[in-house]
């Protein structure tokens, strides 16, 4: 899991005021396992979490991890959405974009990928060629984002952020490496601009190594094991590889590694998000977010009619073997 690396010793930390308190664990699910796409594996991260400890996100798969063999690989075909964000994340692999609206690009180890899908884009995401011929690892996370009301018909935009973009800082004693990936946590500042306010970051803990992150107090809080097992909030319960804490009430997040870690997993690998809660309707169906079902009903014809674009005369195809 290389995503984006760093000596820790010489990062920056955060400063967590002495009054500041760790918040506690309302929850842990486990995510099921199923397929996307073409037929790539998946864990559902948010299944059975109430939509008011998700919002303002919508949807969570963590895709892979999975060692693919030559000829294996798979992405998705063009489809369309309207009414959201998608956050693609690549922690191993790679991934080709294209969308109706112009944007486009790879998406490398440890960058990502930020779309506002608004009025109405489509899209392509898929491994390119030689990966498709090779074979490899491949490793991700996909997350929707909630629009608000008034900007749920906003002109689609691309953003291509690569990992070098992302603000790192460690904990006090090193142990650990935090990616913000997007949004604001105290002073540190992820790439990109997001549409309404929120915190994404990958963390990285060392085995036996505890680090406790600030917190906005209106912010919900996630935290989704990547990889490894260790302890999460205050009480410091146990949680392993692709299980879920929703986190309430205080002004950090604590996490902790486990002493010892699966060879498979030498650390702790934790993704751990948060927004201002948008409190709005939400009516969903397949790759629209509305907040009405007359709205998604529209979505469809719109969709139907054209009136999200076209696909680009060159656009790339998932390649077959």
């Amino acid at each position: 899991m290389p995503a984006v690396t760093a000596d820790t010793l010489t990062l920056p930390r955060f400063t967590i005021p002495v009054e500041a308190r760790p918040r506690s664990v309302k929850r842990i699910t486990t995510a099921p396992q199923g397929h996307e796409g073409e037929g790539f594996p998946v864990r559902r991260a948010f299944a059975m979490i109430e939509q008011s400890d998700l919002d303002p996100f919508i949807h969570m798969d963590q895709m892979g991890e999975v060692e693919y063999a030559p000829g294996e690989p798979k992405g998705t075909p063009w489809h369309p959405h309207r009414g959201f964000e998608t956050f693609t994340y690549l922690i191993d692999g790679q991934f080709l974009h294209q969308d109706s609206n112009g944007g486009g690009g790879i998406i490398d180890s440890g960058g990502t990928q930020y779309m506002t899908a608004g009025d109405g884009i489509l899209h392509i995401e898929t491994p390119p060629e030689h990966l498709v011929v090779s074979g490899g690892l491949f490793h991700g996370v996909q997350l929707w984002i909630n629009l608000p009301k008034d900007k749920k018909r906003i002109a689609p935009q691309y953003q291509d952020l690569q990992g070098i973009d992302s603000s790192l800082v460690s904990s006090t004693d090193g142990g650990a490496l935090v990616r913000v990936l997007a949004g604001q946590i105290a002073e540190f500042s992820g790439p990109g601009i997001s549409h309404t306010p929120l915190a994404i970051t990958h963390i990285t803990i060392a085995p036996g190594a505890e680090v406790e992150i600030p917190w906005r107090s209106d912010f919900n809080a996630l935290a989704y094991i990547l990889a490894g097992s260790g302890y999460v909030g205050s009480d410091l319960r146990p949680i392993s590889t692709g299980q879920m804490a929703v986190l309430v009430d205080g002004d950090t997040v604590k996490l902790r590694a486990a002493d010892t870690q699966e060879s498979r997993s030498p650390n702790l690998e934790v993704f751990l998000i948060g927004g201002v809660p948008l409190r709005q309707p939400v009516f969903q169906h397949g790759p629209f977010v509305m907040n009405t079902k007359a709205e998604v009903v529209q979505a469809f014809e719109d969709f139907q009619a054209g009136r999200f674009g076209h696909i680009p005369a060159d656009a790339i195809q998932p390649h077959r073997m």
